[in-house]
């Protein structure tokens, strides 16, 4: 029951980093010493101290013959930081529990041998579920080369995104579209069409001032970045005067060409042969896997979400629901071509509701 104790304050710690630290996954460590916490730590971004190497500072001498609570296996090669398994047995450890094993082949299990070598006792399997859920897309990347997707939509109550001349400002209330910057926040990338920005000419960032009740916590707000703005644009209908291209951040126009336009040094055109819907999306998510994306939030039309739902590419809905009726004559949140039979409709699981503001949040999976 203590070791349940100090892995949930871990867990606690690791939330920390769902901002900040990608690519990296959120690891948090409590060092215990005669049921004392004499170090804490989180991983804040790529490249700083992890976890346990910031816990074992604060701890000093006091580490000595400790308990060390960690969320993730500690590493056990050389990155852009050193291997924290060796600053642990420096440091004369004397048991490490662990929530869950690496998934990332450099480190998978080599750091509990390095750590049991050493004659360091080691546990791990302790809330390994509650580690994984707070690293889904860094675990999914590593296990199957896909980013975690997660398909945001604002709908009324009749299921519809905007009326027949696509307005669509706006549906949902100010309360769900300060909640989505969250979700934003907490993405790697957003994906995007051109369809979209031709319609609302949107700047897909993360308004920071809209969530700062959630993010005051960071010692330094440097640390935020604004997540990849991922846009599908086959026949090269983006330019250069679209409201995203003069937001900071990178932005990646996904095409089959490159064009003449001059582009500002933020924005990349990445080039996709002619290949089927299907392929093609799947060939968007792997090369997001390659380039580290952990974590994807797609804002898109009814089109290109129907295409995603209808290649079981979704890992999870996000679906705000406004109290209004937009009737017959406007646009569906989802486009589903060749759906004749209600066996073969897609079915979902609800793993929260909750109110926001006058609309309801419903978070869905896909129904295994």
């Amino acid at each position: 029951m203590i070791d349940e104790v100090y892995m949930a304050r871990a867990l606690q710690l690791a939330k920390r980093g769902c901002f900040t630290t990608a690519p990296n996954p959120n690891v948090g460590c409590v060092i215990v010493n005669n049921g004392n916490i004499v170090g804490e730590g989180w991983h804040k971004k790529t490249g700083e101290d992890h976890a346990e190497i910031q816990a074992l500072k604060i701890a000093g001498s006091q580490a000595k013959n400790s308990t060390v609570y960690v969320t993730l296996e500690p590493c056990s090669h050389h990155g852009l930081t050193p291997p924290c398994c060796y600053a642990l047995i420096k440091a004369g450890i004397n048991r490490v529990v662990c929530a869950v094993q690496d998934p990332n082949p450099i480190v998978s299990g080599k750091g509990f041998n390095l750590l049991q070598q050493a004659g360091i006792k080691v546990n791990h399997g302790l809330m390994m579920e509650e580690s994984k859920e707070i690293n889904r897309g860094f675990f999914k990347r590593m296990c199957t080369g896909y980013p975690w997707l997660q398909l945001k939509l604002g709908i009324s109550l009749d299921g519809r995104i905007a009326m027949i001349d696509k307005n669509s400002k706006w549906i949902t209330s100010e309360d769900s579209r300060n909640d989505v910057q969250i979700y934003r926040a907490k993405s790697s990338a957003i994906i995007s069409t051109s369809s979209t920005v031709l319609s609302d000419n949107p700047f897909l960032t993360v308004r920071w001032s809209k969530i700062q009740k959630q993010i005051n916590f960071l010692p330094n707000k440097k640390l935020l970045c604004q997540p990849v703005r991922v846009i599908i644009d086959r026949n090269n209908r983006v330019t250069p005067k679209h409201k995203l291209i003069s937001q900071a951040g990178q932005i990646w126009l996904i095409r089959h060409k490159h064009d003449q336009n001059i582009w500002p040094s933020n924005v990349v055109q990445m080039i996709l042969p002619l290949c089927q819907k299907k392929s093609m999306l799947s060939q968007i998510l792997l090369l997001l896997g390659k380039h580290e994306i952990n974590n994807v939030l797609v804002e898109a039309g009814g089109i290109f979400s129907g295409a995603l739902i209808k290649a079981n590419l979704i890992d999870e809905l996000i679906i705000y629901i406004a109290p209004k009726i937009l009737g017959h004559n406007s646009i569906s949140f989802c486009t589903l071509p060749g759906l004749n039979n209600l066996k073969d409709a897609p079915t979902f699981t609800y793993t929260d509701i909750k109110r926001i503001g006058n609309d309801i949040r419903l978070t869905l999976m896909p129904k295994k």
